[in-house]
């Protein structure tokens, strides 16, 4: 992908009609006013529906979410984000999802997922989480914890992501994602997936040889 980046403080208009437009920008104070709210419910009710226990299958449960998550993160940003269109219609919607980040990166409105996007992902995923826990695999207490995990990766993700772009980081881990993301826009679009984590980039061989920062 090779998109020329704009430095106008004005963000890139995407619809003609601003009904539309309004919904692709985001404060990433809203995710956190929606979202955390979610992973705290789905976590209370894990322990509410456990009648007083606390059983292995809460701890367990939400770790599982976090490490879907992380691979949900990876995938997404490198094969929904990142494909490559083959046709007008396909650059379009590429553009829409990902591709105005890449020509403005610094834009503080479109740094974190908008709720068009990231409620319909939720509802799939709370459902595939469902699906496979309870109705595959019988074990519907995993469900609740699960999707409390998937839900805290998620908004680790899109705070991380967010702060890589707009705060300093000078020191430790968080540093390392902050120059890992960066080189993903100015110098290797197509490596670094990775975001809130670099692991996925190591183990699918898209953390360059030179190191991911």
């Amino acid at each position: 992908m090779h998109i020329e980046i704009n430095h106008s403080d004005e963000p890139i208009r995407l619809f003609k009609s601003d009904f539309m437009e309004f919904f692709t920008h985001i404060s990433p104070v809203a995710i956190v006013v929606v979202w955390a709210p979610v992973a705290i419910f789905f976590f209370y009710r894990a322990v509410a529906n456990a009648g007083g226990k606390f059983p292995l299958s809460i701890p367990l449960g939400f770790l599982l979410g976090l490490f879907v998550w992380t691979i949900t993160e990876y995938t997404m940003h490198r094969f929904v984000f990142h494909f490559r269109p083959k046709s007008s219609w396909q650059e379009r919607v590429s553009f829409l999802f990902h591709g105005v980040h890449h020509a403005q990166p610094q834009c503080k409105t479109r740094l974190v997922m908008p709720f068009p996007v990231s409620i319909p992902l939720a509802l799939l995923f709370y459902g595939l989480f469902y699906l496979v826990l309870n109705v595959l695999l019988g074990t519907g207490s995993w469900v609740n914890p699960a999707f409390s995990g998937f839900m805290v990766g998620y908004l680790a993700y899109d705070l991380t992501h967010y702060a890589t772009h707009h705060f300093p980081m000078r020191s430790g881990y968080v540093k390392y994602l902050k120059r890992h993301h960066l080189k993903h826009h100015y110098k290797t679009p197509d490596q670094r997936y990775g975001v809130s984590t670099t692991a996925w980039d190591m183990v699918f061989g898209t953390y360059p040889e030179d190191g991911g920062a």
